[in-house]
């Protein structure tokens, strides 16, 4: 990345699947995986950018999954709530060891290991220069992470979400099934919802185009791509509004 390149962005909340912190294991958390994620979202702070991060917990319990083999919908994403908390303390502590201050922020209360959120402390956290995570996704049932990333998003006036995937952007069809697929450079909100491209669920992607917050949808795998999208490098693929739907393909790329 260039010197001379600066933040186009001052507030952002990044959407971390619990999946990328297992690296190349079948469960859990990868310790040299979630060091660099720290050291990459440090980069990007050490540029002044105000960082939010909302964690999933598929590495660790499928409450979904589950579910459909007979656990009961809601005891089932409660608990994996209390596994995205799991993952927010692990997160936390490899931040910390890297000198970050941080705050660990549950819609679940659990005040030994977390604060509860309250929308003005998590904004003021933000603003004295913190790193705050939030765990436990919405404090509800049958909401998924996507959409307490952009809830939460919305409360703290962030200026865009950053969705950190395992491939490069938005497809028109699964890259590793369909070899001829193309990734989109932009999209509206309305194109990803009748494309059913479920790059986040529905109630998220409505949430965001009725406020038109912007969605990144990048590698997570390919090391600086958090910053480059910060500085308004083109990477993956960005939902706006304005967006006019274009494959690399379609462009020549």
């Amino acid at each position: 990345m260039s010197r001379k390149s600066k933040p186009i962005y001052k507030r952002i909340l990044l959407k971390l699947s619990g999946e990328a912190l297992m690296g190349e294991q079948d469960y859990g958390i990868d310790p040299a995986t979630i060091t660099r994620i720290a050291g990459e979202v440090n980069d990007v702070h050490k540029l002044g950018v105000e960082v939010a991060i909302v964690v999933g917990g598929g590495n660790i319990f499928r409450g979904l999954a589950l579910s459909a083999k007979g656990l009961d919908r809601a005891s089932a994403d409660y608990m994996g709530m209390l596994a995205t908390v799991l993952n927010a303390i692990a997160l936390q502590d490899a931040l910390e060891s890297q000198n970050a201050f941080t705050r660990v922020m549950s819609a679940i209360e659990m005040h030994e290991v977390a604060e509860p959120f309250i929308r003005r402390r998590a904004i003021r956290h933000l603003e004295k220069g913190r790193l705050v995570i939030f765990a436990a996704g919405t404090g509800n049932p049958f909401f998924t992470t996507d959409t307490a990333a952009a809830l939460r998003a919305l409360e703290i006036k962030a200026d865009a979400i950053l969705k950190a995937t395992q491939v490069d952007g938005i497809y028109t069809a699964d890259p590793v099934k369909d070899p001829t697929a193309t990734m989109f450079e932009t999209l509206t909100y309305l194109e990803v919802i009748q494309r059913d491209l479920q790059v986040m669920d529905t109630s998220a992607i409505s949430l965001c185009r009725d406020q038109c917050l912007p969605i990144h949808v990048f590698n997570l795998n390919t090391p600086g791509n958090i910053v480059r999208v910060v500085c308004g490098q083109r990477v993956g693929t960005l939902v706006r509004p304005e967006a006019r739907v274009k494959s690399k393909r379609q462009s020549g790329a």
